[in-house]
């Protein structure tokens, strides 16, 4: 059955699913729509929801590979944190968020561009106050702006990545 729905164009597949899975308490059928997908990921991100879809209509089910046809838009979020280490032996950077009764521990950013990089590198050395096998530690004065997916359970950033330096 697999075989011949892959070939099936994406409208195809939906109908077909429609007609012959029924939502249970295990199983919901995901919703879909045509057209104004700006008003709807307005939707999405007034919800707080990770993001959106977006399929061609004529697009096949290809099985192990990211389409073209399929774009994912994620609803970012955005904070405020400071870096609080460098990753010694593959980029990456220790953030925390400032609360109330110090600094939260909030993940490890790998995802930095080569002139932020370079610009962290020109100012660190002066903020080292202590390191071990794996991390460097800074005095948190290194101030940035961030996006990332969502919270893991943890509490941590999901996927953080570099937006700008705050001054």
């Amino acid at each position: 059955m697999v075989s011949f729905i892959k070939e099936d164009k994406k409208d195809e597949r939906k109908n077909l699913l429609d007609k012959i899975v029924e939502d249970t308490d295990m199983i919901c059928r995901v919703r879909w729509m045509y057209g104004n997908s700006p008003a709807y990921f307005e939707l999405v991100k007034q919800q707080g929801l990770e993001g959106i879809v977006q399929k061609k209509a004529n697009s096949k089910y290809e099985i192990g590979k990211r389409s073209h046809d399929w774009l994912k838009v994620i609803n970012y979020q955005y904070a405020d944190a400071v870096i609080t280490g460098l990753r010694k032996y593959e980029f990456g950077l220790l953030l925390g968020i400032e609360v109330d009764n110090g600094i939260k521990p909030a993940g490890i950013m790998d995802f930095v561009t080569p002139v932020a990089r370079k610009q962290f590198y020109n100012q660190y050395q002066n903020l080292i106050v202590d390191e071990n096998n794996k991390f460097i530690y800074l005095d948190p004065k290194i101030k940035c702006r961030v996006k990332f997916r969502n919270y893991t359970k943890n509490g941590l950033l999901r996927i953080p990545s570099f937006v700008e330096y705050i001054l």
